[in-house]
């Protein structure tokens, strides 16, 4: 069960839409003042060297954050005009490599931690089972000296969520609680575990925010996942939102080559009003950047 590691897939086109999407919700979220309940169930390791051993045998950061941020950060020349979400995230993966050369990628953990607010009492809860990661986390964590604004768990994500709402309320009394959801899905009962957390989240705690990360990929499980999480969402008169990405298949790649993950998607409910415009702008250029091939596009769908 833990063959999976967030290193081999650091920076891909996935972890691109993942936390380009993260960002635009929070950025509206927190342009209130009452503090957040922040949750990553599955968090990894937070840290990630791009010229690492683990990044470096799947090399999947070459077709997603270096390949974007050569396109619009090139070295030596002005950068190059993108949408606001776009210009948010390559500004935060910059602010990891001061040298200017890309070795450094924050996970989601890191991408969360640089948005926490001090004044509003922001706190982040993280979960990961893998025991090496969560040393590693932990390790990665320290070095912020965030203190208790930060807590490290070595748990299911799925389970330790759960005691953790509702939230605590704010200074200002209001309830408010974002949740981020991305296990491996290697597992194929992780697709199941999902929708039954989602629907156990919302009884717990309607209004919160919820974000889940799931791969596109021909499986009947994989398929299913964004169906259910819209029926649950209509079920519960919950709005909701549905982002994909595909870049395509690799035509370098010969017919008996394994074609890796092409496609994701993002699944928000209860998603900031200001999302599906952030992302309309943003998809069509992370396309344009980052497709290559044959199958590449992408949907951006709303409800509730």
């Amino acid at each position: 069960m833990f063959s999976y590691r967030h290193a081999f897939h650091a920076g891909n086109h996935a972890d691109v839409l993942k936390h380009i999407t993260l960002i635009a919700t929070l950025r509206h979220l927190m342009q209130k003042e009452a503090g957040i309940t922040l949750i990553d169930t599955h968090a990894g390791a937070g840290l990630y060297r791009l010229d690492g051993d683990y990044t470096e045998t799947g090399g999947e950061a070459k077709d997603g954050v270096v390949k974007l941020m050569a396109a619009l950060r090139p070295a030596g020349a002005a950068p190059v005009s993108a949408a606001p979400v776009i210009d948010d995230y390559l500004d935060l993966i910059a602010s990891y490599n001061p040298s200017g050369l890309l070795r450094v990628y924050p996970g989601s953990p890191f991408v969360l931690h640089s948005l926490l607010r001090t004044e509003s009492r922001d706190k982040l809860k993280l979960f990961e089972l893998h025991p090496t990661d969560s040393r590693t986390l932990n390790a990665n964590i320290a070095q912020l000296e965030a203190g208790r604004q930060i807590a490290v768990a070595l748990q299911d994500g799925f389970e330790g969520v759960k005691p953790l709402l509702p939230p605590p309320p704010s200074a200002t009394g209001s309830k408010r609680a974002v949740v981020l959801i991305d296990p491996s899905y290697e597992i194929k009962s992780d697709y199941g575990k999902v929708s039954a957390c989602i629907q156990e989240l919302i009884r717990r705690f309607p209004t919160g925010t919820y974000l889940v990360w799931y791969p596109i990929i021909p499986r009947p499980e994989a398929h299913d996942l964004p169906r259910r999480l819209k029926t649950l969402s209509n079920q519960t008169q919950r709005p909701w939102l549905n982002a994909t990405l595909a870049i395509g298949q690799d035509p370098t790649h010969g017919p008996d080559d394994r074609p890796g993950l092409t496609a994701s998607g993002m699944f928000v409910i209860n998603p900031p009003h200001t999302l599906k415009a952030a992302l309309q702008l943003a998809l069509p250029q992370l396309l344009t950047h980052l497709g290559r091939g044959r199958g590449k596009g992408q949907t951006l769908d709303t409800g509730g």
